[in-house]
């Protein structure tokens, strides 16, 4: 078997009384039993980013860890429509690291479950030359009606797995030949 691909999961908000940790354990708690991913958590309130592309050692070892990755999932909440400050200065502060690496989307919100965040994240992250999978999961009102058994969200993870696992893999050998 080929080493496991290293998956960075991203939660986004550092808001107080975020939501985010209960989505982003629902994500993890279905990784344990994934042996084509070998999990990180990046928890940008633990990695709070500048809001000026500064080099401090704090980025150059958040850009360390963006680089070893092989692919990503973003845990974003919406905000106003869009997704955290926060993440835009994660994504932000970095250029290459993030390059020719798929990422999917696990996202919450009020009615549109966050996904006008998602939507948003698409382009940048395209500029960013990284592959967005198409399948995301999103919760609608996650704080008041959030289920983790619900059928809908379950499926769609599991198909956003494979297809990380499969651009992960196609990805890591094509990032091998890149001449740069």
């Amino acid at each position: 078997m080929e080493e496991p691909l290293r998956l960075e999961v991203v939660v986004a908000s550092t808001r107080p009384g975020r939501f985010a940790p209960v989505v982003a354990d629902w994500f993890l708690g279905a990784l344990a039993d994934r042996p084509e991913f070998e999990v990180g958590v990046l928890d940008l309130i633990d990695h709070p980013m500048p809001t000026e592309l500064t080099e401090t050692p704090q980025v150059a070892a958040f850009r360390e860890r963006l680089g070893a990755a092989d692919a990503f999932v973003v845990v974003t909440s919406e905000y106003n429509h869009g997704y955290p400050a926060s993440l835009k200065a994660a994504l932000d502060s970095a250029k290459h690291e993030w390059r020719a690496k798929p990422v999917g989307f696990v996202s919450y919100g009020g009615l549109s479950g966050g996904l006008r965040a998602v939507e948003q994240l698409r382009q940048v992250v395209a500029e960013l030359h990284m592959v967005s999978v198409r399948e995301s999961v999103s919760f609608a009102q996650a704080k008041r009606h959030f289920d983790p058994a619900d059928g809908a969200a379950v499926d769609a993870r599991e198909r956003m797995l494979r297809q990380l696992a499969w651009w992960g893999t196609v990805l890591r050998g094509a990032r091998a030949s890149y001449p740069g």
